[in-house]
Parts: C-alpha cells; structure tokens; sequence
C-alpha cells in the first residue's frame, strides 16, 4: 500500500447498516495493510482546533526558564512540560529535536485510577491553555473511542469491547514543538523511526509533508492528511492484543529541507490507553494454525513502563 486511505467516522455513526459496515472494513483493510488511515467526521470543531494551536504556540513562546517551572521531576515526563531532546527512539541515543507538553486524563466518578496519575498541570501566565487542552483531549478521547468500537467489531468482539478499559484510561494529549533548526543535526531528526506504545494514535497536525510511514515493503510514503482530517495510527498495545493483524506501523518526522530550516513545526497527538490492568493478552480469535500466538501476557501498565523506560522518560 503507498497510500494513506482516507475514511469518515460519520459512515459508521449513521443508521444505515451498511454505511457503518463499510467503514468497518475499510478502517479493518487500512489497519491489516498499513496500519494508518486519515479519519474525517470526527467530533473537533474548527473553533476548538484555532483556540488550541493559538494557546500551544503561546505557551513554547514563553521563555525557557518560564516553561521550565512546568517540568515536573519524578514521575517520567506523564504530565507538564518535557523539555528540548529529552525524549529519544527506542535504540537511538540523539534525542529528538523537539519540546512538548502533556496533559492526561480528568479522572471520572472517583475511580481507583485518579491516585494512579500525576495530576495535571496548570499554567498561571495563559489562563485558557489548561481550559482548551481539557476540551480537545475529552473530544479525541470521544472520537478514539468510536474508532475502538468499529475495530472491535472488525475483530469479531462486541461492539463495546473496549469501552470499559478506556474509560479513565491513562491516554495522553501531546501538543508538540520542533523549533527551528539552527545547526547541523548530527544524526537527530524531529522524531526518529518508532512505533506507539498506545492502543491507537490520533493525530492532529499532519496537513504538512514531515511525517511519513513504513509500508511493509520497507518503502517511506509521505503521510499528509486534508484540512478536516485526523491521521490515526494502531499502536503497540493493540497491535499485540490483536496478535498483529492490527498493524502498529514505523513512522517518522525528518527534518526539512535546509531552506526551511528556520521554520517551526506543530503537531498534537493524542494517545490512546486503557486502564493499567488491562490485559493485553493475544484475544482468542486472533489465533489459528497460520497465524499462532506471537506475544507474551503482560498488562499494559505493564507495557508502557517498560517501554517508557527504553525511551528514557522513565529511570
């Protein structure tokens, strides 16, 4: 596959039963041969959208020792400001040229997992940054958990399979900066070839070349979504749980050309998780005599500390 396909959430929230199965299969085609599609008719507005890239530029405008204040030790970057390549690929030793920022998740009804995450991170000189990075991560979060349904039912489970382990899950909205580039990179891009820990990537940003994807001949393709569009990409966790007949794919963002070199670049992930003691344990029909279980058990609190500490966030 050398494209991106593009698919409409509105197909699978419409009443009509085969307008809802057809994006189930397109979305189940996309995630089996490439592992990313370009979602349109998800729940972000354009005001939400304006609001959110206004205040995130905002914020990495301010002065170094400002956003500084906001980097909060111990508890391995999950909330608050990461500062300027700190953050590496599993295996590569140049930190990635960029800053970001975290905010999690606004713990529900007094569940167990609000003493299980750092709290949240209020910055005092921009009082609607923490305001409008609520609203945007609780409307990824909406739109993540109707592409989770489609899934499931690709995957023969019930419709609402994943509904109860993403509730209060320990997702995470990533506004990121890669600031211009001033010197050589020697050997650092923007953000090295990886994959996501998470169950799903939803990503807003990609209207501009930078990011590509592997395909599984092994080939970049340039992964560039319309004006309206989502680019959302299967992650580790799910790719394990589905014993990889979901695709978790290798992508990437290069650096550009030279002559663009004094130009930042912005783009905000948000990454799906499940509560810790999900299991991501290989489901049952993703094994058969062609396609035998791949993975271990483990939790995916689990998971995500061990790869948390491959990447160097965590000690």
């Amino acid at each position: 596959m050398n494209k991106i396909p593009s698919v409409n959430l509105a197909d699978f929230l419409s009443e009509d039963k085969n307008r809802k199965q057809k994006f189930i299969d397109e979305i189940g085609h996309a995630y089996e041969n490439i592992g990313f599609v370009a979602l349109k008719g998800h729940f972000l507005d354009d005001k939400l959208v304006s609001d959110l890239y206004t205040e995130i530029k905002n914020f990495f405008d301010l002065p170094v020792e400002t956003k500084e204040k906001y980097e909060i030790p111990g508890i391995g970057g999950q909330r608050g400001y990461v500062s300027f390549g700190k953050e590496s690929a599993k295996g590569k030793k140049e930190g990635d040229l960029k800053e970001f920022w975290h905010f999690g998740q606004y713990v529900e009804d007094n569940s167990k997992y609000k003493d299980e995450y750092p709290e949240n991170v209020i910055v005092e000189e921009l009082p609607k940054f923490n305001e409008v990075g609520k609203q945007t991560y609780q409307m990824l979060e909406k739109t993540a958990k109707f592409v989770l349904r489609s899934l499931a039912l690709h995957l023969g489970l019930e419709e609402t399979y994943f509904d109860n382990y993403i509730k209060n899950g320990n997702s995470i909205l990533r506004p990121i900066h890669y600031p211009p580039i001033k010197t050589e990179p020697k050997g650092a891009e923007r953000a090295a070839a990886h994959g996501d820990i998470n169950l799903i990537t939803l990503l807003m940003g990609a209207q501009g070349k930078g990011l590509q994807v592997q395909n599984h001949k092994g080939d970049w393709i340039d992964a560039m979504a319309a004006p309206d569009e989502l680019m959302i990409n299967v992650g580790d966790m799910l790719s394990r749980h589905s014993n990889n007949k979901l695709k978790s794919t290798i992508h990437r963002v290069v650096n550009p050309p030279k002559e663009m070199w004094g130009t930042s670049r912005y783009s905000i992930p948000f990454f799906m998780h499940p509560i810790s003691d999900m299991k991501l344990d290989v489901l049952e029909n993703c094994i058969d005599e062609n396609n035998p279980k791949q993975f271990e058990d483990i939790t995916a609190g689990e998971f995500l500390d061990e790869r948390l500490r491959e990447l160097g966030l965590k000690k």
